[in-house]
């Protein structure tokens, strides 16, 4: 009998348009060369421009589809995406916590792409609680990570600098935080990867024209499965981006919004 793939289980919002969410999640998961697992945790309505709505699943429905699938199969990362309600952080915390030895990829969904906000400041202490002293590898854009680093005492409007947003991630539990350079004001996309012992690397991508729908569900998404592959935290990150922006380089705009990365860039 043949041995399956990698499993990769995933915690994410549906996304109707493909281009995000838990879409984006199992089509790189797939193409990758692992098997995706779902769990839902909101529906959304929304299109290629933004979202027009959200609706969180209860707590006992998301903990029911993690733990049976969980019974039956060998899952070898986890991966969360946007989840909807300080119930859903709390639940996911439980289930994740019962399996400390399976590496944890989170991509810190605070908005869409057009700004709509999709999580509060509830959430966010939440997550900063109960998942991030969980997390293996963070990959907020600059937008993200100063939002999740910000301290009351901080000045309003304040431009933290990224190395001490990164500081105050780990110092909440991450072990490694990757810190996407997408919405910073510089020539190439820099992507910096920092842990305990300080920052590790920075790579540089050529920054493309388009705007793009689900670019940070697929970067997490890449890390999750290369690390399910066995990879090193380091290489699963260096790999991840390469995909990255592969898929993007090669997106597609089937809406009136964002373009789309295509996951499949390699079929073509």
């Amino acid at each position: 009998m043949l041995q399956p793939p990698p499993i990769v289980l995933s915690f994410a919002a549906s996304d109707p348009t493909g281009g995000a969410g838990i879409q984006a999640d199992m089509l790189t998961i797939a193409s990758i060369d692992c098997h995706p697992l779902s769990v839902i945790t909101a529906i959304t309505v929304q299109d290629t421009v933004g979202v027009v709505d959200l609706m969180p699943l209860d707590a006992a429905w998301i903990t029911a589809q993690a733990r049976i699938v969980l019974q039956d199969m060998p899952v070898r990362a986890f991966k969360l995406g946007l989840l909807g309600s300080v119930e859903t952080i709390a639940a996911i915390a439980a289930i994740v916590s019962d399996y400390p030895e399976i590496p944890l990829v989170m991509d810190p969904v605070l908005a869409s792409g057009r700004g709509d906000p999709l999580t509060d400041e509830r959430m966010i202490d939440a997550m900063r609680e109960l998942l991030l002293p969980q997390v293996t590898v963070l990959t907020p854009n600059s937008l993200e990570a100063r939002r999740f680093a910000q301290y009351e005492s901080d000045h309003s409007g304040s431009q933290l600098d990224l190395s001490i947003c990164a500081q105050r991630l780990l110092d909440a539990g991450c072990k490694h935080v990757l810190i996407t350079g997408t919405h910073e004001n510089s020539c190439n996309v820099k992507n910096t990867l920092y842990s305990a012992t300080g920052q590790i690397k920075t790579n540089e991508w050529e920054r493309l024209d388009a705007s793009y729908h689900g670019s940070g569900c697929t970067l997490a998404s890449a890390i999750a499965a290369q690390l399910a592959r066995g990879l090193s935290i380091n290489d699963s990150i260096v790999k991840a981006q390469q995909y990255t922006w592969q898929t993007l380089r090669a997106g597609f705009r089937p809406g009136k919004g964002q373009y789309i990365p295509d996951r499949f860039f390699s079929n073509g």
